[in-house]
């Protein structure tokens, strides 16, 4: 029974006991009695009132938290005659007032975040109070391994992606599961399979009192990689600048030499000259030397006309069919699918791709097997072309990835570290995607998206 059932059932019950006393005087006191009742009911009446207005303030209390339950901030309650009462409605129309400016900053807030959240290169990854994936941005889903991950944790989705990966025949990935080794509060440098190059950075914030997770990620790629260029055309541009004025000058110098042959001994004269021209060799060598660093600086804008990818390729085989045979190695397409022609610079990517089949060669030759092979590979998918230099080199197993195109380092004896550097710009320049990495299956790859 309501508070407000009981007052009444009290007040009632009690002027009830009262008019059956004032029975008793019906007799002696008739005129007492009659004013005793007309007292009782005029009493019961005003104990009603007063008890109604008593407990209206519950009935405001009741709407008051029906609205808090229903979450209507922007509803206000109505005042009444009574001035006490009306500072209790002002008093909750105050309340509601202030949490519907909460809630529509709350809402504002919220709203800015999200779209701050989807505009944001950076990937967002927050996680729940069990560690679980709760929230990614657009960037985030762009992340290999991160597309369905929400409601799973990190660890999981790595394994997932090492497994997929697997059977697809790549290396596995690493990037999920060095992110989620990543300690709280602290900010690395991270790599993933294909090279690219990532800041990732772990931190925390409190919902409702606990702690949670959340993960930014940064791809710095392109940003390191500019960088990369701008010091090594430095060094280059400062190297070649000494060099050539050393090689000219010594070379002017050695050519005025061997005027004083005549004027020695025959014998004296001929070991001089050879002396000189051994010299003069070297000056040539260094010069060529430089020159083919400084390709990489002086390249080119591309000029792109259609061309037929095939035919590029098949020129290339037959430029190094014979070196390939004298050195026990099959090359030949494995797949080549009718393509349309591509816009790109055909001098440029003639010299690109005669560095990829070169390397290929030489890693075939190197390698410890017995088959010698490179596959040619040219492929329509979903998202393009790609063209591929399969060779069963597989050399590339303890190479991390970022150190493939890096300015000066080479995995070949005597190498200069310029070959697939010089590779890279022109991919770069012509705009198409590439990876470098070994299948898994015994052979290395080389793919270009055009």
């Amino acid at each position: 029974m309501s508070l407000r059932r009981r007052l009444y059932a009290y007040l009632i019950a009690a002027h009830l006991l009262f008019l059956a006393i004032t029975v008793l005087l019906f007799r002696s006191q008739p005129m007492l009695m009659l004013a005793l009742e007309a007292a009782v009911l005029l009493s019961l009446a005003l104990g009603i009132r007063l008890a109604r207005r008593a407990l209206e303030p519950l009935g405001y209390t009741r709407h008051f938290h029906d609205l808090l339950q229903d979450q209507h901030y922007a509803a206000r309650l109505q005042t009444s005659g009574d001035a006490e009462l009306n500072e209790l409605v002002q008093l909750f129309n105050t309340m509601l007032g202030a949490l519907y400016q909460e809630r529509l900053q709350i809402g504002e807030q919220q709203g800015f975040l999200d779209r701050l959240l989807e505009a944001t290169p950076s990937a967002v990854i927050v996680f729940d109070f069990d560690g679980r994936i709760s929230l990614l941005n657009a960037s985030a889903h762009a992340l290999p391994g991160l597309r369905n991950a929400r409601g799973h944790t990190l660890s999981a989705c790595a394994a997932a992606h090492g497994v997929a990966g697997a059977e697809a025949g790549e290396v596995g990935h690493g990037l999920l599961a060095q992110l989620d080794a990543l300690p709280l509060g602290d900010s690395q440098l991270l790599t993933d399979a294909d090279g690219r190059r990532y800041r990732g950075q772990r931190g925390q914030f409190y919902d409702r009192g606990f702690a949670r997770h959340f993960l930014l990620v940064e791809e710095l790629t392109e940003e390191l990689e500019s960088s990369e260029k701008a010091t090594y055309e430095k060094l280059i541009r400062v190297l070649a600048h000494e060099v050539n004025n050393t090689v000219a000058a010594t070379g002017s110098v050695l050519d005025s030499l061997l005027y004083y042959r005549s004027q020695l001994a025959e014998r004296d004269g001929e070991d001089f000259s050879t002396a000189i021209l051994a010299v003069q060799r070297r000056n040539a060598s260094l010069g060529e030397f430089i020159e083919r660093f400084t390709r990489v600086v002086k390249m080119p804008a591309p000029e792109l006309r259609p061309n037929a990818v095939r035919d590029i390729m098949d020129d290339i085989v037959y430029l190094y069919r014979e070196q390939c045979r004298s050195r026990g190695i099959s090359i030949a397409w494995e797949r080549c699918d009718d393509v349309p022609a591509i816009a790109m610079d055909r001098q440029l990517m003639e010299q690109a791709l005669l560095n990829v089949v070169k390397n290929a060669m030489e890693a075939a030759e190197a390698g410890a097997g017995e088959d010698r092979r490179i596959a040619l590979v040219l492929a329509r998918e979903d998202d393009g072309v790609r063209l591929s230099v399969i060779d069963s080199g597989n050399l590339l197993g303890d190479v991390p990835a970022r150190q493939l195109f890096t300015p000066f380092f080479t995995t070949k004896k005597g190498g200069q570290g310029i070959g697939l550097l010089f590779v890279r710009e022109v991919l770069n320049r012509h705009g198409f995607a590439y990876r470098l990495a070994a299948t898994g299956k015994g052979a290395t790859s080389f793919d270009i998206w055009l």
